[in-house]
């Protein structure tokens, strides 16, 4: 059987040459003194899509929060850099100030506190300050691009709303924050085939906003792939990478299931 794994991807292998964006160097990760991640190594470039699949308690969300700081996560070993600084040890409002976002796969809800005014907030705070009149042109720019009914800014953030309405404001932060890589953390997750395809719109629409942005796309399933190609796919079990490849290794994961993949290095 031929063998699937090629650790520790680098971009410089690429026919024209691009800059490393995010590079993860031998992560190992613990939550309350047990070892959740191990030995993790990642290397994204500018523009690039890796997507990181892996079954249920693999340790995908696991990596999510690690990366961005979440303080319930500790680093044991291994570094994590931004543009060649390591922010291993950063806060996460720095972490987000540099350029890392984070999608959430279950936001939080929060009445009494609007999406305009908390993405105007998040934006002075990752961006600089930008005036009242001046954000909300720039927000119905970005609604109308994304078919949100203007009123949706309106509401309270996540208040009430469906699994595809969380979602879509999540690629409105993505279109409005315009990070240099964007940790999506299963954002394919409970959607129908409609919903799925509005969002895989949202993000190539993200892409062409913001040509260089970084997409590291974490899902259970194939479908999303669909829609967006990744450039290398990783396979995560048990807290380790097993095999990582071009898009065809998701391919062979429909085929072979996650068993599959789990004994790869046995």
């Amino acid at each position: 059987m031929k063998r699937l794994l090629i650790l520790s991807i680098s971009c410089y292998t690429e026919p024209m040459k691009k800059s490393t964006v995010l590079d993860i160097k031998n992560l190992s990760v613990s939550v309350n003194d047990k070892p959740i991640l191990y030995d993790v190594d990642l290397n994204i470039c500018s523009g690039d899509v890796h997507a990181i699949m892996g079954p249920n308690g693999s340790g995908k969300s696991s990596l999510a929060h690690s990366l961005m700081g979440h303080p319930s996560y500790t680093i044991t070993s291994g570094s994590i850099f931004l543009d060649a600084i390591d922010i291993s040890t950063a806060p996460v409002h720095e972490r987000a100030k540099s350029g890392l976002f984070l999608s959430f796969q279950h936001p939080s809800e929060i009445p009494g506190v609007s999406v305009a005014s908390f993405l105007r907030e998040a934006y002075i705070a990752t961006k600089g300050h930008i005036s009242v009149a001046d954000f909300q042109q720039l927000l119905l720019q970005y609604c109308g691009k994304l078919l949100i009914d203007p009123a949706f800014v309106s509401r309270g953030l996540n208040d009430g709303f469906s699994g595809g309405e969380k979602k879509k404001l999540e690629l409105l932060q993505l279109l409005i924050l315009q990070p240099k890589v964007a940790i999506l953390d299963e954002i394919d997750s409970g959607l129908d085939i409609d919903a799925l395809k509005v969002v895989a719109a949202g993000i190539a629409l993200a892409r062409k906003e913001n040509p260089a942005i970084s997409i590291f796309l974490i899902t259970h399933y194939q479908r999303i792939l669909d829609y967006i190609t990744p450039d290398y796919v990783h396979v995560l079990c048990d807290g380790r990478m097993v095999a990582s490849g071009d898009a065809q290794v998701a391919l062979e994961l429909e085929k072979r299931g996650y068993d599959g993949f789990k004994n790869i290095n046995s």
